[in-house]
């Protein structure tokens, strides 16, 4: 493998590599989170169209040209050259500090693209900058380049975004104006179709098999994990049934939609067990299994949906969590009841899975929640599953997914 200075450049082709390449980063600073992204820039070096850019929130392209895969403290860019459209020249590769300290703190890293070339850098290479363009991959006389540039940046991702011409969503609603006298609008001016904005505030895994790896503060736990099930409040979409027939079926006004969110765990200890509405198993959230169901939304009617607490501080006796929900009782399909989870890390982006594309099977394992070397590690499932015979869809997911319970028919209270 040929090793790159700053500002070495070299054609693709004559690295040996083609329109289908990977561009691997390692890059960690010690007590801090780095955000690796790559910028889809066109000819003026700006980011016309905010999908082109890929990160933790965006995990790829529109077409797919540039997909991201995130671990820890690393990321995998998997590029096809040929299916970008030609309004992209450049691929800018990015990382920027979330929190505290500088780059000068980064640990030895590299970038290196197909195997064929890396260009190492350290925190000795940087001053206070809490951000770095690492190298980019480009368009020039009609063939594509690698280039290594290690430039320091001033300002974190949001700063970033900017430099390159693109929109960041706003995170809250903006503060009312004082009142004034009015000012007469101007007329109105038709206006191109708006591209969606980037928001750098959540986490979306968005295909099954993504991931997300979380790192707790130096010397202290994750703290207080909320897990939320929320879904739309409207009834069934199918008109009440009336008359004879309806007195016979019990039809009536449609029911409401009643989703219960409910875990699979398994401690350190190899202890499994189960954290649900179904059967009154609450769980606790100060004594093992460090984890708590609080309460039961029947209706979705409640704002807030239905929660799971886990104790980050005891997160190290904590094996894995499965985050599983099923239909109890009124809607007939997932794809009506617009499902999400939002996993809430004090001090972290939330993440966010949605429970789309699912059919009329009652259960849906929606996350797995694993303690990989003390790091929280989050992998969107959104697999649906059935009852097969006589075993019930809650012991098709328990044996699918590993966790060695017995089963018995339970209700609610």
């Amino acid at each position: 493998m040929i090793t790159f200075g700053r500002g070495q450049k070299g054609k693709l082709a004559d690295l040996g590599c083609g329109s289908n390449v990977a561009v691997n980063v390692a890059l960690q600073a010690p007590g801090a989170t780095i955000d690796l992204s790559c910028f889809g820039l066109d000819a003026q070096g700006k980011l016309s169209d905010d999908r082109y850019m890929v990160f933790y929130n965006q995990l790829a392209s529109p077409e797919g040209a540039v997909r991201l895969t995130l671990s820890a403290g690393a990321a995998t860019f998997q590029l096809n050259l040929d299916a970008l459209p030609a309004s992209i020249e450049r691929l800018v590769f990015t990382g920027a500090l979330d929190g505290g300290g500088t780059m000068r703190t980064i640990a030895p890293g590299s970038i290196a693209i197909g195997g064929a070339a890396t260009f190492p850098l350290s925190g000795a290479d940087f001053a206070d900058e809490k951000a770095v363009i690492l190298a980019e991959v480009y368009r020039r006389d009609g063939a594509w380049r690698f280039g290594a540039v290690g430039q320091g940046f001033n300002g974190g991702m949001a700063a970033l975004l900017a430099h390159f011409g693109g929109t960041e969503a706003a995170s809250s609603a903006a503060a009312a104006a004082p009142a004034s006298a009015p000012t007469p609008a101007p007329a109105p001016v038709p206006a191109p179709a708006p591209v969606p904005k980037i928001s750098l505030s959540k986490i979306t895994l968005e295909k099954r098999g993504d991931k997300i790896s979380l790192e707790k503060g130096a010397g202290r736990g994750f703290g207080k994990i909320r897990v939320n099930l929320n879904w739309n409040q409207r009834p069934q979409e199918h008109p009440a049934k009336t008359g004879f027939f309806a007195k016979l079926t019990g039809g009536g006004q449609p029911k409401g939609i009643d989703l219960d969110l409910a875990c699979l765990f398994e401690l350190r200890d190899g202890t499994p067990g189960g954290v649900q509405a179904l059967g009154e198993s609450w769980g606790a959230f100060d004594r093992p299994p460090y984890i708590h169901l609080a309460g039961d939304d029947r209706s979705g009617a409640v704002s807030d949906g239905e929660n799971i607490y886990i104790n980050g501080d005891r997160f190290d006796e904590i094996g894995r969590v499965l985050i599983f929900s099923f239909i109890y009782e009124g809607v007939p399909n997932w794809a009506a009841t617009d499902g999400v989870v939002l996993i809430e890390v004090p001090n972290q982006p939330p993440v966010e899975v949605r429970l789309d594309h699912g059919g009329d099977q009652p259960m849906c394992a929606i996350a797995m929640i694993e303690n990989q070397g003390g790091k929280l590690q989050v992998t969107k499932l959104v697999d649906y599953v059935s009852g097969e015979g006589k075993i019930s869809g809650h012991e098709v997911i328990g044996n699918k997914y590993g966790f060695k319970l017995r089963w018995r028919a339970g209700s609610k209270g």
